[in-house]
């Protein structure tokens, strides 16, 4: 979307991602109603979207300056927030039925995607969009790096725990230890990232993502949103409660995950776009499209 923007060869397209931001929100929070039993991340997603608006041009070294800070400063900040309030974070999932400032509190610093925190691999996410990943030598180096980062986050984890303890309360300043999934804390951040990054450099090196398997798992891509979306809807008209064993659980997935894989396949003979991605599109460039 902003590629040439970002080269000056033309202008930011800021009502476009205005527009995706604000459909993000709306769909996040009506996704919030059903009984899925999941914190919908597609407020932050929006808040993300506007925060990187600004950034679109900048350099990359300033990026991953930001990125840096963003690590230490945006976990700091969620603490510090939080403990000054009376019981903590609740971090309950945003609804549509909060009063508008309570809606904005949570995405950007008291929900269960905190924007302060997240804004880091968010913006890392926009260095790495930066660079030729088609190159061998970068996949290489995102491996070598992702996976340094995340066992040397998980070291430094465990061997401060073995200083300083396990932590004894997640409201405190002794979470700082933390590597746990969704602790919001820096070496979590690290090691998530990391982790992704080792991910991504692996995918790029594996030959022959045009066979029919890869195509197949590149349809499902190609509509996320709406995979999203499908799923979170199948889970509560369907799957809750339950399922209560492992058994039950990765039946449930593997059909979950069968099923969104055959309506992409079948969604894309009829069609060049899934149903949720052809909203992302503003209503003004599909009728000029048209004329």
């Amino acid at each position: 979307m902003t590629r040439r923007a970002r080269n000056h060869q033309s202008s930011v397209p800021w009502e476009a991602i205005l527009w995706r931001a604000l459909l993000l929100l709306a769909v996040g929070l009506l996704l919030q109603e059903p009984e899925h039993e999941i914190r919908v991340i597609l407020t932050t997603y929006a808040a993300l979207f506007l925060a990187g608006l600004p950034l679109i041009r900048a350099g990359s070294r300033l990026l991953l300056a930001l990125t840096v800070a963003s690590v230490g400063l945006g976990p700091l900040l969620w603490i510090l927030i939080q403990d000054h309030q009376e019981h903590g974070f609740k971090r309950e999932p945003v609804t549509a039925a909060e009063p508008p400032w309570e809606i904005l509190t949570d995405v950007l610093v008291t929900g269960p995607y905190p924007a302060v925190v997240w804004a880091a691999p968010f913006l890392f996410g926009m260095w790495l969009g930066r660079l030729d990943l088609a190159q061998p030598k970068i996949s290489t180096r995102l491996i070598l790096w992702g996976g340094l980062t995340a066992a040397a986050a998980h070291v430094a984890s465990l061997t401060l725990i073995g200083v300083f303890g396990e932590p004894s309360s997640h409201n405190d300043w002794q979470r700082l230890v933390s590597d746990v999934a969704h602790s919001e804390m820096p070496l979590w951040i690290l090691g998530g990232g990391g982790a992704a990054v080792f991910v991504l450099g692996v995918c790029l090196k594996v030959p022959g993502w045009s066979g029919p398997g890869a195509r197949s798992l590149a349809a499902l891509g190609r509509m996320a949103l709406t995979a999203y979306a499908a799923h979170l809807l199948v889970l509560a008209l369907v799957v809750r409660p339950g399922p209560e064993t492992l058994l039950g659980g990765l039946t449930t997935t593997i059909a979950l995950c069968t099923g969104l894989i055959l309506f992409a396949i079948l969604w894309f003979r009829v069609a060049h776009q899934g149903p949720l991605e052809a909203l992302l599109r503003p209503p003004w460039d599909r009728s000029r499209s048209k004329r």
